[in-house]
């Protein structure tokens, strides 16, 4: 009986995955229904511009295709995600670019800390087709590929009690980083202490001291209510990764160059829709965070973090893994 139980719980995953692939599994996809699947809430300004980016295409396919979104996190991590994306359990994932760094190195580039020294640049090389070209392109072959980004914000300290004004102050700080190893050498080149943790820990790890600091854009103070233990933010806006709209390339391939256009283009337009949504987003949680939690604001000597990290700059362009992508992102800055 152990055995035959042990048989099934292995079969179980094996069967949800291969009953997702198929048109009309037990998520309910037709053959033109294209499943999303990401992790943020139904009111985060990233759902709000996939909803626009399902809507487009419903729209300008006279409603021949159509997208279903499964948000939250319902069909697993960000790598679940696209593990799932490339097998074509699902056809569409949001995902952090930093999420990518495992598949592809080109995508550790944005978490280079200061390769975008402020947001213009960031645009300046999203706008560039040869920079987006290589990025979007270039898992085709490991199943899935890129129709766009969005803006996730600058990515920057915040303290459950400690002003940090210059990069002398990081000093043996205790930083929750994401599982990146660019991101840990970061925060080690900062001369603080990373420490990697699932997000959901944050809040409780900030509250009993086990972390003193944590790094991410302004929705994080009041969507998951950091700002409630965490009274000091710095502008270090040491990284901007954005999120990633990937597709599986099969999936893609088997449509019309006609209903390829459409999906790019409803690509294309969500992204400029979320400039507005991202935008507004950020001044309101910034005066929620100011006028209701009490957290300071802080501008911060950004030269000294920069200065910090050369060396890190010095690696990224001389690897052979990673020396392409860096300077076709910063000669498109220049």
């Amino acid at each position: 009986m152990k055995k035959i139980i042990g048989a099934i719980v292995v079969l179980i995953p094996i069967v949800f995955l291969a009953a997702c692939g198929t048109s009309g599994g037990i998520l309910g996809a037709g053959e033109n229904e294209l499943k999303l699947a990401h992790n943020q809430s139904l009111d985060h300004p990233v759902h709000k511009s996939l909803a626009e980016f399902g809507r487009l295409v419903e729209e300008k396919s006279d409603g021949e295709i159509s997208v279903n979104i499964y948000a939250n996190g319902q069909l697993g991590s960000e790598r679940e995600a696209i593990e799932l994306t490339q097998t074509g359990a699902v056809d569409l994932a949001k995902v952090s670019a930093s999420a990518l760094e495992s598949f592809e190195s080109d995508y550790s580039i944005f978490s280079v800390p200061y390769v975008f020294e402020d947001y213009q640049q960031f645009e300046e090389a999203m706008s560039n087709k040869e920079v987006t070209d290589r990025l979007y392109l270039q898992t085709e072959e490991i199943g899935f590929r890129a129709l766009t980004y969005y803006n996730a914000g600058e990515r920057n300290l915040y303290t459950k009690n400690r002003e940090v004004k210059d990069v002398s102050d990081m000093n043996g700080l205790k930083v929750r980083v994401q599982p990146s190893q660019t991101s840990v050498g970061m925060i080690e080149a900062f001369g603080g202490v990373p420490t990697s943790m699932a997000y959901g820990e944050v809040y409780t790890a900030l509250q009993a001291g086990v972390i003193d600091a944590a790094e991410n854009n302004e929705t994080a103070l009041v969507n998951n209510n950091h700002g409630e233990v965490a009274k000091y933010y710095m502008y270090t806006e040491h990284q901007i990764v954005p999120d990633m709209l990937i597709m599986n390339s099969a999936r893609f391939d088997r449509f019309s160059d006609e209903e390829q256009e459409i999906i790019m283009e409803a690509a294309e337009e969500s992204t400029i829709y979320h400039e507005d949504v991202w935008e507004q987003t950020i001044k309101e949680n910034t005066e929620i965070a100011k006028n209701e939690m009490n957290v300071q604001f802080v501008e911060v000597d950004k030269d000294s973090f920069i200065d910090s990290v050369q060396e890190m700059h010095k690696e990224f362009a001389e690897s052979e893994k990673t020396g392409e992508i860096y300077d076709l992102l910063k000669g498109a800055i220049e």
